[in-house]
């Protein structure tokens, strides 16, 4: 490791300090299912960020979900592709998705938990 190019805390700038982009706003690359896998990880994450609890399911004869807990019922979300972008679902309505890189993605789904 080459010391002379190390920062330490007291030469971090601010930016280098700030907060990351939220999980859902970052790229992912991989196969389906390990997308699948990422796009419900990241926001299980924002989700907690949000005080939500969440709980993470591979089922096996199932896809998997996401359970969020935050109303009178779980909301069970997937992560899904279509076309050449990955959604969130949590219903069968037309206003029961949401784009996975969308910024208001967790928040949305926070919003659908508390029903």
């Amino acid at each position: 490791m080459d010391h002379s190019k190390a920062m330490s805390q007291e030469e971090a700038t601010p930016a280098d300090q700030a907060q990351p982009a939220p999980l859902t706003q970052r790229p992912v690359l991989g196969t389906v299912q390990e997308d699948r896998y990422i796009h419900l990880v990241r926001l299980a994450w924002d989700l907690r960020g949000l005080g939500l609890a969440t709980q993470f399911e591979l089922p096996l004869t199932e896809e998997p979900y996401l359970t969020a807990q935050g109303g009178r019922r779980p909301v069970r979300v997937t992560a899904r592709k279509l076309g050449q972008d990955w959604i969130y679902q949590w219903g069968r309505g037309r206003n029961q998705w949401i784009d996975a890189l969308d910024h208001r993605a967790a928040q949305t789904i926070r919003k659908a938990a508390a029903r």
